[in-house]
C-alpha cells in the first residue's frame, strides 16, 4: 500500500468480527483509514473485540440483508470504499442449515451491491467470493475463466454472490472487484472445527488432532495476513484503474496440500509425535480444489508476503499465546 492512500479514507467493512474481517480492519486502522463496520452479533473472543480494536471503529449494528440499513450507513458516513466480507462461511453449517447460509450470502450480497449503487459517493467495492464458487472441475488449478458451478449449499451461495457482483458491474457499472481465495488460516480463528486451529488446539492439549474427512482432500491454504494485504492492494489498484471493474482475482500461494499433509506439517512445526484421528465423515464437499494466481501476479503485480511454513509458524505462536492467556 502507498503511504497516503488510506489516510482518512471512509471505509466500510461487513463481516468485521470474522477471521479475515478482524485482520483487515486492523490493517486499515494502522494505515489511517476511518473505518465503519457492520456487526450483527458481538463475538467477545473475536480479535476485533478481544484486542479492543472495536473501540477505534464506528460500529453499525444490524443485519447485512437490510438494504435500508446499509444505505443509511453508506450515506451518513460518506463511505468511499466498501469491503463486503459478511457471510456464513462454515461448510458443515451450510449443509445442515442451508437457508441461513443461502439467505445471508446471496441476499446479503445483492443488498450490499444495491445499497452501493444508490450511494453515489461509493467509489470502490471489494466483494469476497471464494474458491468454492467454482464448484468441482476436472481441470486444475482453477483459473478465473472457469465456470462458477457450485453444487452444494455453501458453494452455490458463493457462486451466486459472485455472479451478482459481475452483473452489477456489467449492467450498472458498479465499481466492484471480486476476490476468490483459498482456505484462510491464521491467528484469531476460533472456529475449532476448521483444520488449522482445531489441530493446533488439540496438540497444545496433548490430544490427537481430528481429521473429519479421509485426509486426502486437496486444498489451498492461505495465510490471513496475506489475504488482508491482497484485499487492500486490490482496492487501491481499483481506485486508479477502472479496467479492473467487474474483474475477479484468485489469490493463492499456489501450494496444494492434502488435509493429512497439512496436519503433518503442523505436527512437525510443533515437535509433536501425536497421530491424527481420521474420522472419514466428510460429505458434500469438493475433493480437489486449488487455484492459479497467475492473473493476480500479472495484472496486479501481486505476490504473497509469507511462505506456508512462515504463516503456520506465526499462527502456532498466536494460539500458544492465546491459550496461555486463557489459563489452558
Amino acid at each position: 500500500m502507498t503511504s497516503s492512500f488510506w489516510i482518512d479514507r471512509p471505509t466500510f467493512v461487513t463481516g468485521a468480527t470474522g477471521l479475515l474481517g478482524s485482520c483487515l480492519v486492523r490493517r486499515l486502522i494502522e494505515s489511517g483509514a476511518n473505518v465503519a463496520c457492520l456487526i450483527r452479533d458481538i463475538v467477545p473472543k473475536s480479535e476485533l473485540v478481544r484486542t479492543g480494536l472495536i473501540d477505534k471503529l464506528t460500529v453499525v449494528r444490524g443485519d447485512v440483508r437490510s438494504q435500508a440499513l446499509l444505505e443509511r450507513a453508506l450515506g451518513e458516513y460518506e463511505i468511499d470504499t466498501v469491503f463486503h466480507l459478511a457471510a456464513q462461511t462454515i461448510v458443515g453449517i451450510a449443509n445442515r442449515n442451508p437457508i441461513s447460509t443461502l439467505d445471508t450470502n446471496i441476499r446479503g450480497s445483492w443488498a450490499m451491491l444495491e445499497a452501493c449503487r444508490r450511494s453515489p459517493v461509493v467509489k470502490q467495492i471489494i466483494l469476497a467470493s471464494s474458491d468454492k464458487a467454482y464448484g468441482s472441475h476436472e481441470k486444475l488449478p482453477y483459473g478465473e475463466n472457469a465456470p462458477l458451478v457450485g453444487k452444494h449449499p455453501y458453494d452455490v451461495s458463493k457462486s451466486c454472490a459472485d455472479l451478482i457482483a459481475q452483473a452489477y458491474a456489467t449492467t450498472y457499472g458498479s465499481p466492484v472487484a471480486i476476490t476468490r481465495c483459498g482456505n484462510f488460516y491464521g491467528g484469531g480463528d476460533l472456529n475449532w472445527n476448521r483444520i488449522v486451529p482445531g489441530t493446533i488446539r488439540s496438540i497444545i492439549r496433548g490430544a490427537r488432532p481430528v481429521i473429519r474427512s479421509d485426509g486426502n482432500f486437496v486444498r489451498d491454504y492461505f495465510y490471513i495476513e496475506d489475504g488482508a494485504a491482497a484485499y487492500c492492494m486490490l482496492a487501491e489498484q481499483l481506485a486508479h484503474n477502472r479496467s479492473l471493474v467487474g474483474e475477479a482475482f484468485n489469490f493463492s500461494n499456489e501450494i496444494q496440500l492434502t488435509v493429512t499433509e497439512l496436519v503433518q506439517k503442523i505436527l512437525t512445526l510443533m515437535d509433536s509425535n501425536l497421530e491424527p484421528e481420521i474420522l472419514n465423515e466428510a460429505s458434500n464437499e469438493i475433493r480437489y480444489q486449488y487455484l492459479s494466481a497467475e492473473k493476480a501476479r500479472r495484472t496486479l503485480n501481486w505476490k504473497p508476503l509469507f511462505s506456508l511454513e512462515g504463516g503456520l509458524s506465526a499462527t502456532i505462536q498466536w494460539y500458544k499465546r492465546f491459550f496461555d492467556g486463557c489459563g489452558n
